[in-house]
């Protein structure tokens, strides 16, 4: 059964930029209502007014998703807009560059509590909410990483598998109930989470900065807007897993091909951006 997506109410993180702004405006033009959160006041803002302008209402909420006391205020707040929640869409997600050996604790904890803890404390604040509607959706988004594990990326891929397997195991628990759970594996979206990634203290510099740029020039070109459709879509249909993008879909395969060894064949795509050792 399809989730109608007219006059239902969409709640989205990361909702300033890249794929949460490009999916909550493609909501909005099938007539979804938006509670709209982000850190970024000015991008949140110019999101939401451009939201209203199909048509929708649209709110917003200036917070840090990794505020335990701003997240679990939240669920009250866009009650109070809306008077209701149907869909929880997590985009919210920061990036960081580095081998394990050169992060330090601390870059990696603040990943993982950005793109792991946080959808995780999300979904517990709203599920009470959801679980109120004949249906609803809980939409996560991992990434490819969250499938493949290249090198150098391990705060990344620990935190993207632990969405993945956190919505999977959510899935299974809440079978039975109206509440349906997607998880989102975008390939890669020329997105200000790429562009904008950290990079470990003990090895920032031009270098690395220069291959980040090459990084992003070679992978990361397709407009956000194409995983909006596709997400959109996905919410619709109430799918449980979303793979996007060619590269993705490739990706998934040779993975599913060779379990263990496909670092063998997707590392040559890889190699010139890779330390050398």
């Amino acid at each position: 059964m399809t989730l109608p997506l007219r006059d239902a109410v969409a709640v989205v993180t990361g909702a300033a930029s890249g794929i949460g702004r490009a999916t909550a405006l493609a909501l909005a033009e099938r007539g979804t209502h938006l509670a709209l959160a982000d850190r970024n006041a000015e991008g949140l803002a110019a999101t939401a007014e451009s939201a209203r302008r199909a048509g929708v209402r649209a709110s917003t909420h200036h917070l840090d998703v990794t505020d335990a006391g701003a997240v679990a205020a939240l669920p009250e707040a866009v009650l109070r807009e809306h008077g209701k929640v149907t869909i929880l869409l997590n985009v919210a997600g920061v990036a960081l560059m580095g081998r394990l050996e050169e992060l330090s604790l601390d870059e990696f904890r603040w990943l993982v509590e950005i793109n792991f803890l946080a959808v995780v404390g999300m979904t517990k604040a709203f599920l009470p909410v959801l679980m109120r509607q004949p249906q609803a959706q809980i939409a996560n988004v991992s990434s490819l990483y969250g499938i493949i594990a290249p090198a150098e990326q391990t705060a990344y891929v620990s935190a993207k598998f632990a969405v993945r397997g956190f919505s999977e195991s959510l899935r299974h628990e809440l079978e039975g109930t109206g509440v349906g759970v997607t998880v989102i594996h975008p390939g890669g979206f020329n997105t200000g989470i790429s562009t904008g990634s950290r990079i470990a203290a003990a090895i920032d510099g031009p270098e690395i900065r220069a291959r980040r740029q090459a990084w992003s020039d070679t992978f990361l070109t397709r407009p956000p807007e194409v995983a909006a459709v596709a997400i959109v879509r996905a919410i619709e249909r109430r799918q449980p897993r979303l793979i996007i993008g060619a590269d993705a879909r490739a990706a998934t395969f040779i993975q599913w091909l060779l379990p263990v060894r496909y670092w063998r064949v997707i590392r040559l795509a890889y190699a010139k951006f890779l330390t050398p050792r």
